[in-house]
């Protein structure tokens, strides 16, 4: 379970988000600058909140009255940005196994099993450059997958692609979000911002909220 209630303050806009989700895919929704970026930030440890808490199952990642804030690696919390962000100068087989290489960590799922969930065997041998934006995202996606995390969370993962990508895509996060409902004890909950191209409705939940159209959260 994913258990998030802080406040923060970015600039002039104050932020405060209280929800539990327990689904296998959480989707933040609002606005362009309600917060959501900022919100999934705070989660992966990239920004800190001015106070609240944050935990996943029985794992307190922020916690302002016990002085509780764990480094981004010690969270295990993997990020897929809007840009694919792969390492240009190694291959895709490279960029997937980097993360288990570097950390030392033992993948949540196999190798194989990723690859085939995202349809990327025949990009192994292939560098970045040499892919489409559609073919980029997904490996982004299985290295994230690959590094062994508690949560893998999403910002707006399809805004940088063009329709006919978006197309492409779709149908293999729709294929990983039946998998991590299938198989809960390999991953805990995926979230991921709301994109133009998830069409996808999901059954409503608490919301989070702020001072001005905070991002609402549905599970």
């Amino acid at each position: 379970m994913l258990s998030v209630d802080i406040e923060a303050r970015l600039g002039t806009f104050n932020l405060s988000a209280k929800f539990d989700s327990t689904a296998g895919v959480t989707a933040l929704f609002g606005r362009s600058g309600a917060g959501k970026t900022s919100l999934v930030h705070m989660i992966a440890g990239l920004s800190r909140p001015l106070r609240g808490r944050i935990a996943v199952d029985d794992m307190v990642l922020f916690d302002s009255e016990k002085g509780i804030n764990l480094s981004t690696r010690q969270r295990r919390i993997s990020h897929v940005f809007q840009e694919a962000r792969l390492f240009p100068h190694l291959t895709v087989r490279c960029n997937l196994t980097f993360s288990p290489w570097a950390d030392g960590r033992t993948p949540s799922m196999p190798f194989e099993e990723v690859v085939d969930l995202l349809g990327i065997g025949k990009l192994l041998g292939r560098r970045p450059a040499k892919l489409s934006g559609g073919e980029r995202q997904r490996v982004a996606i299985g290295r994230a997958l690959l590094s062994g995390p508690r949560i893998l969370l999403m910002d707006e993962p399809l805004a940088s692609l063009d329709q006919a990508r978006k197309s492409e895509i779709l149908p293999y996060l729709d294929h990983l979000r039946r998998e991590a409902a299938r198989s809960r004890s390999s991953m805990s909950p995926i979230r991921w911002k709301r994109s133009r191209g998830w069409r996808k409705r999901w059954s409503s939940s608490p919301t989070a909220r702020s001072r001005q159209s905070a991002p609402s959260a549905k599970s």
